[in-house]
């Protein structure tokens, strides 16, 4: 589903460069979890957005789905984010003036779901993340656990392939972090690909699969059990 070749990534200022990401060659299949783990500035977040089609690549090449993502335009790689990638991120990025319905919903209407459609899909995650109750809340009225969920059901709604998490428990307490890494796992279970960066191994371990950052680079690989028993994974 994803693989990168000898992927790298530099900032560049008047004074300095930085290589955040270094020839890295990585690989999802679809139906896996992958958590990435590393350190703060290990490249992360880098990595997600790369692969995310936020932002761009220096060097290397990047395939999704097959197909060659260096060779197209923005409104190409727009159209795949759009209709392919789920992203939650650890500040959640609610939106403060729109309550919980409105938030989830707002992914169709950029999708331009009819109206009928919008909200029986809507009803329908909202029931399942068990947030019907908390529907025309505002986030300032949520728990931490309860925004995230939020967040959770506005990424899933538009029913992308693949959801890429940066740190979704980064701002929870135990009890509401176990309960956001359980839905990510029921997720993954019914068929959506996930990658989620965390520096929490309780957290990684959740995943088929963990990849270790540092400075840019790959330098270990760990794979569960469970993994070699599966034989779902496809490219």
């Amino acid at each position: 589903m994803i693989e990168t070749i000898k992927l790298c990534k530099v900032f560049r200022n008047e004074n300095f460069e930085t290589d955040a990401i270094k020839s890295l060659d990585f690989n999802v299949k679809k139906g896996e979890f992958v958590s990435i783990v590393g350190a703060s500035g290990s490249g992360k977040t880098t990595l997600l957005n790369i692969l995310g089609l936020i932002d761009n690549h220096t060097s290397g090449e990047f395939y999704f789905n097959g197909i060659n993502v260096n060779n197209l335009s923005l409104r190409d790689k727009t159209n795949i984010r759009k209709n392919n990638i789920g992203f939650i991120f650890q500040s959640f990025n609610l939106i403060d003036e729109l309550n919980v319905y409105e938030n989830v919903e707002l992914p169709l209407i950029y999708q331009k779901i009819k109206a009928k459609e919008r909200k029986k899909r809507t009803e329908e995650i909202l029931a399942q993340l068990k947030l019907t109750h908390r529907k025309k809340y505002f986030p300032f009225q949520l728990s931490g656990g309860q925004q995230q969920r939020v967040a959770i059901a506005r990424s899933v709604i538009g029913k992308p392939k693949i959801i890429l998490a940066d740190e979704p428990t980064g701002n929870l307490d135990s009890i509401n972090g176990k309960e956001v890494m359980e839905l990510l796992a029921n997720l993954n279970n019914e068929g959506t690909t996930i990658i989620m960066a965390t520096h929490n191994i309780s957290d990684a371990n959740y995943a088929n699969r963990t990849v270790q950052l540092f400075d840019g680079n790959i330098i270990s690989e760990k794979v569960s059990k469970a993994y070699y028993k599966s034989s779902n994974f496809s490219n």
